[in-house]
């Protein structure tokens, strides 16, 4: 009786198993997404009326790996092809093309193509349905990159973060394949050019960019433009974070625009403190001193710590951060807050975890500098981004930096779109009455300007303040 209810049992079992073996086969089976319907719809509108409709598809970046049938896509990219030659586009000459190409079999033949160009009275439905065609593309292209992630997955790969980063940048693509930029009219066009001009005759505050709030600098690159790389170096001590943090500070808080800070070498703490107290223009060095905050001084610091509190500012001060994670960060917090700006402080710190980088330094910083340069192409924003500079200007007379002294440069000079060598003359003063007299200077010197002048950028370095401000300090008067 026993072996017998074993037996039932394991009957039962096998059957349990096999309906879950042949459910996973009928899921591997299933069809992917698709619209047939659709698809045909369009190609007897394009056949139908092919310049509205030819060319409504090329604006909607339609290609042939959006149709699901072979024998549409083919069809389509004909069509395509008599459109882009100004050719005429109706059946006899589409027949003849698909014969001089040996394709005719492929799509159905002659009778296939007279159906398709009456299947569709009505071409009023030629944007729903290609809509629908663009959607199924969109579902199998999502279900095409998880499965190819799957199978990479599966072969344990040693660069496990290279293999996540590229997942999801394969997954991000599909989203900015799927959107179409819309061409503007060319009356808006002129519209905004001739606003754009009137606002330079009247001397406002106008740019392509966002102004980083130097004036000189504004001029001369149109402020930080979408997609830039601005590398800012110098050697240490020269304040190329409070540089990088006033710039970030005039675009998040006066402008009020999303950022996002990483930080490999400050705690959140830090970059804060400073923040607030250099917005607030205190010095807290005078507490040390058994200087207490004035009235005045406490309304500033109320003022200046409700702005930034109210800020959409974001820090993350991981130490060490790989390439990949600060992308992928950057890439959450671009799609959760729409963040306009990335600054980073510094490239040196940053790490690359790929196999190639591991025995050079120098491909690990190359491979860094080309990450930095294809996220902000990839997310449409600037990113700044803060480098070393090698020992080169403490061999120099006077301390001037040259852009051949970036450490490690590999690509950075290459890749950047600007590149600022910020420099403070009283540190290399020979004695003390020159530093006296150096005091406060400062200068950018925009080496590489992809999109405008090189030169000098007058500053002014108020010390207790970490703090940068436009143009050179003002002369005592003698006497």
């Amino acid at each position: 009786m026993i072996a017998a209810e074993q037996g039932t049992n394991t009957d039962k079992n096998h059957l349990s198993l096999q309906k879950g073996n042949d459910a996973k086969v009928d899921d591997v089976m299933r069809a992917m997404p698709h619209a047939l319907g659709p698809e045909k719809s369009i190609l007897s509108s394009m056949l139908q009326n092919p310049h509205e409709h030819i060319s409504t598809a090329i604006e909607e970046k339609l290609s042939k790996q959006h149709f699901y049938l072979p024998a549409h896509g083919i069809v389509f990219e004909v069509l395509l092809e008599f459109f882009e030659k100004g050719q005429e586009v109706e059946l006899v000459s589409l027949v003849q093309k698909l014969i001089d190409k040996g394709l005719l079999e492929s799509v159905g033949g002659p009778a296939a193509l007279t159906e398709l160009y009456s299947y569709a009275p009505n071409a009023g439905h030629f944007s729903s349905h290609l809509n629908f065609v663009k959607d199924k593309f969109t579902l199998r292209s999502i279900i095409n990159s998880c499965n190819e992630a799957i199978a990479h997955a599966f072969e344990s790969p040693e660069d496990v973060p290279q293999l996540l980063d590229s997942v999801e940048t394969a997954v991000l693509a599909i989203r900015e394949n799927s959107e179409v930029n819309r061409a503007v009219t060319i009356n808006s066009a002129v519209r905004e050019v001739m606003e754009y001009f009137a606002a330079l005759c009247n001397k406002e505050v106008k740019s392509q960019g966002y102004m980083t709030g130097y004036e000189e600098l504004d001029r001369m690159c149109s402020g930080l433009k979408p997609g830039e790389m601005f590398i800012i170096a110098a050697r240490p001590s020269m304040g190329k974070t409070s540089f990088m943090m006033n710039i970030v500070e005039h675009i998040c808080i006066d402008q009020q625009k999303p950022a996002m800070v990483f930080s490999c070498e400050m705690s959140t703490f830090q970059i804060v403190q400073r923040l607030v107290f250099s917005r607030a223009r205190y010095k807290l060095s005078d507490i040390g001193r058994g200087l207490m905050p004035q009235k005045k001084d406490l309304i500033n610091i109320k003022r200046a710590s409700d702005e930034i509190a109210n800020s959409k500012l974001f820090i993350d001060d991981t130490p060490g951060i790989t390439i990949n994670d600060l992308r992928a960060k950057a890439r959450r917090k671009k799609r959760d807050e729409d963040i306009q700006l990335i600054a980073v402080d510094y490239l040196q710190l940053l790490r690359s975890l790929s196999k190639q980088a591991v025995n050079s330094r120098e491909r690990e910083i190359a491979e860094i500098s080309a990450g930095l340069k294809a996220l902000a192409k990839e997310l449409g924003i600037p990113i700044i981004v803060l480098a070393q500079l090698n020992r080169g200007p403490e061999s120099r007379t006077g301390g001037t930096p040259r852009m051949s002294d970036l450490r490690e440069s590999g690509s950075i000079e290459q890749d950047a779109d600007l590149i600022g060598l910020l420099y403070r003359s009283a540190y290399y003063a020979e004695d003390e009455e020159k530093r006296q007299e150096e005091e406060g200077k400062a200068e950018l010197l925009l080496a590489k300007n992809r999109n405008g002048e090189t030169g000098p950028v007058p500053l002014t370095f108020i010390a207790p303040l970490m703090r940068f401000e436009s143009g050179a300090p003002a002369q005592e008067p003698a006497g």
